[in-house]
């Protein structure tokens, strides 16, 4: 019986293998179609838990989303994500990633999704050509009041842009940049 449990355990081995060595990168117009999926999926969600981000993040000179995965072990954790910047006058896309190093106590994944919404054209332009990168953390108490209906449920995270943080529960209620950066995908655009 042992010789039999082996054959089979090699068999096993071996599709595996060969299917990971057949599996296609997707091209790069299924990884746009894949972002831009997303990010449908995802304004969907939070027009529906709060409606004023739509006239909100339309009346923007532009926004960007991003789908974030996340893992944390004892002292370190880190994340990586992608996305896409729309420039609301042109309909422009610029397709971007994301990394994040985080520091300090604590276990656990999470995927989140991530929305900005840009006040001036030249914010936009700077996040879209320069990178950013976000450091510090906030709770949606802290500045989500001030801008009145317009940013409801939004956080201040630089002037002049706004940030929403999705989780699979809703809007989160604490927001965390604690080093992360954004950046162009040399690869999709």
């Amino acid at each position: 019986m042992q010789p039999i449990l082996r054959a089979v355990s090699v068999l096993v081995c071996v599709v595996i293998a060969a299917g990971t060595v057949a599996a296609k990168e997707p091209s790069k117009q299924e990884q746009q179609d894949d972002i831009r999926k997303t990010t449908a999926e995802t304004l969907a969600r939070l027009y529906a838990a709060h409606p004023s981000a739509k006239s909100a993040i339309e009346g923007a000179a532009g926004y960007a989303v991003f789908s974030i995965f996340g893992m944390k072990i004892f002292v370190a954790g880190g994340g990586k994500g992608k996305g896409v910047a729309v420039d609301n006058a042109t309909g422009k896309e610029t397709f971007m990633r994301m990394i994040e190093v985080q520091a300090g106590l604590g276990m656990g994944i999470k995927k989140f999704r991530v929305v900005f919404a840009f006040e001036d054209r030249a914010t936009l332009n700077q996040f879209i050509e320069s990178g950013w990168q976000v450091g510090g953390q906030a709770t949606a108490a802290a500045k989500a009041s001030g801008e009145g209906e317009a940013f409801a449920g939004a956080l201040s995270v630089s002037p002049g842009v706004w940030m929403y943080q999705l989780t699979d529960e809703g809007l989160a209620l604490e927001l965390t940049g604690k080093g992360t950066k954004y950046y162009k995908d040399k690869d999709l655009n």
